[in-house]
């Protein structure tokens, strides 16, 4: 199947992609795709098996979205553009940087995480439960399957090294919450070892895009802007 992005586009000037999280889909950035098509051509995806995307034959990878992601670009003739991703949406903006880094003028990565142990310890055991408990179930029950596979992301991806974070060229903002579920000074040790990343931490939990839009906003139109 020849699989293709569910995606809403707004405004006009420079591309801005918003990448969602897991088992999300781009209703997330709704305050985003309204501030920020003021003065960019946003593009908002639903990710490869969420919202209204198929899930298609492909690999169900963060490495696949990050391909699927270069696709996309590539279909609508987008040479550059700014990356935004939230949460996995991050960890997709990372593998995609890190293998397609002409096509990212600015990268913004929100509640992202370079590895499994990034998560703090609750949601770390509650992913590798639900995940465990799913594939037991995963041959008999389509259900089961689905929620295994979209378990897995987290389970057994990202692998990034610390070596591949500080080979990242372009200029990047690292945002989080306060009570992110990723840790705090695994969020600051992305943003000390990716070259000259800046970092905000706002106060708020993984989900400050939707939560706190107005604060949000104004770290990331500065960072893309200055």
């Amino acid at each position: 199947m020849n699989f293709k992005h569910h995606f809403i586009e707004k405004g006009e000037g420079f591309p801005l992609i918003l990448l969602h999280g897991n088992s999300g889909n781009m209703s997330c950035f709704k305050a985003q795709i309204k501030e920020f098509s003021k003065d960019f051509h946003v593009y908002a995806l639903d990710t490869r098996g969420h919202g209204k995307s198929k899930r298609g034959e492909a690999a169900f990878t963060i490495k696949q979205f990050a391909d699927d992601l270069a696709k996309f670009m590539n279909e609508h003739e987008i040479n550059k553009a700014h990356i935004l991703g939230f949460s996995d949406g991050g960890n997709i903006a990372l593998e995609f940087v890190l293998k397609y880094p002409e096509k990212v003028e600015k990268l913004i990565l929100n509640g992202a995480n370079f590895v499994r142990p990034g998560l703090k310890f609750y949601f770390n055991t509650f992913t590798i439960f639900v995940y465990f408990v799913s594939g037991i179930f995963k041959k008999i029950n389509k259900k089961a399957h689905a929620v295994n596979e979209m378990y897995g992301l987290m389970v057994n991806e990202p692998n990034i090294t610390l070596e591949e974070l500080a080979s990242i060229k372009a200029q990047t903002l690292v945002i989080a919450g306060t009570h992110d579920i990723v840790k705090e000074s695994h969020t600051r040790l992305m943003a000390d070892t990716i070259p000259h990343a800046k970092l905000i931490l706002i106060n708020g939990n993984h989900s400050i895009c939707y939560k706190k839009p107005l604060e949000y906003n104004a770290a990331v139109a500065e960072f893309i802007r200055n």
